[in-house]
């Protein structure tokens, strides 16, 4: 078992070398007078594009930008993002909490309401239930989740008023933080509040999670119901759940015991996959809502041309998608003590 984290630890930096190249090598598509702009603070220092060109190696190969950056960031510097003017390493530390919050939100109802109505659905198969839960599933898969988003802005919050559509905190608390700030324990806003007993903070924090997270929700379900069914449907076709029925055993048990347990495995993998699709449903959903976490703002270092900023995020992305692929594949040995790795 060591030795497989240890290898797949090992694989991590190949893998973060690759996309990070990738990226760079993208980015040589934009022709440098253009990148050089994204440089500019203003007018006067638009008049000196060759002068940025030279200064930040624009004009050299893709190899050479990227040994240069990669140079510095295997020292801790990830270079500065001019989006939001901070230290790339800086400005992730301090947006990433919001997302997490965001997509700790997003997966517990994800992972329940998804591996549920997955099963509901396979166990009363070509019934009334499956075809509702399919319905839901292909209405997931087709509606675009900007589109969901605003629909979702245009009647809670603009027809309805009974949430925010706007950031993760109102006018109000901001004030109330500002000037009677709480202690940060985990710079989770929610569980702060909540550890400082702060419970108006708390509440509030939480209305202005429900729609990114219900958008994040209908959006990522759909392939889990998908899923789910599918791997339920298998098990439940098999020769060891026929031999259980046939011995009596009761069905609550058959479909509890047997078939969830053994389809397991595959949703497993569903739930790991799901995690990097909120990832990138976070990027809409924090642009859509305004909401202050590290997606949004790489969505809007992308659009800058901000390629320190860029790179940074791919970082995180990267890192955080084999870890989460790494502890799946160790959930197996859990769900199945028959897998073993070596």
């Amino acid at each position: 078992m060591l030795t497989y984290v240890a290898r797949r630890l090992l694989a991590l930096p190949l893998i973060l070398l690759a996309v990070t190249f990738l990226i760079v090598l993208v980015m040589q598509l934009i022709p440098p007078e253009q990148r050089a702009a994204a440089y500019a603070v203003n007018l006067e220092q638009l008049s000196r594009v060759p002068e940025i060109i030279r200064a930040n190696h624009l004009d050299g190969s893709v190899f050479v930008q990227y040994g240069l950056w990669l140079k510095e960031a295997v020292v801790g510097n990830l270079g500065f993002s001019r989006t939001s003017g901070l230290p790339v390493l800086e400005t992730l530390r301090s947006y990433f909490p919001a997302t997490l919050e965001l997509a700790l939100f997003a997966l517990v109802p994800l992972v329940a309401l998804g591996v549920w109505l997955g099963g509901h659905a396979a166990v009363h198969r070509n019934r009334a239930p499956d075809t509702v839960i399919r319905v839901f599933a292909v209405l997931g898969y087709s509606i675009p989740s900007f589109v969901l988003g605003v629909w979702l802005l245009v009647i809670f919050y603009g027809a309805l008023g009974v949430l925010p559509g706007n950031g993760n905190q109102s006018n109000d608390i901001s004030l109330q933080l500002a000037t009677d700030p709480m202690r940060r324990y985990t710079h989770l806003l929610t569980i702060d509040a909540l550890l400082n007993g702060r419970l108006s903070v708390f509440w509030d924090a939480l209305l202005h999670l429900v729609l990114p997270v219900l958008t994040l929700l209908v959006v990522s379900s759909a392939g889990l119901i998908k899923g789910t069914r599918a791997s339920m449907i298998e098990a439940l076709s098999s020769d060891y759940i026929r031999t259980a029925r046939a011995k009596g055993v009761a069905e609550r048990q058959v479909i509890g015991r047997h078939a969830r347990r053994n389809a397991l495995l595959t949703v497993t993998t569903l739930v790991a996959l799901s995690v990097s699709g909120l990832l990138q449903g976070a990027v809409l959903a924090e642009t859509l809502f305004g909401y202050p976490g590290v997606a949004g703002w790489a969505a809007r270092a992308a659009a800058q041309g901000d390629l320190p900023g860029v790179l940074g995020f791919a970082l995180l992305t990267a890192t955080v998608v084999v870890l989460v692929n790494l502890l799946a594949d160790l959930t197996y040995t859990l769900v199945d003590p028959r897998v073993r790795y070596t």
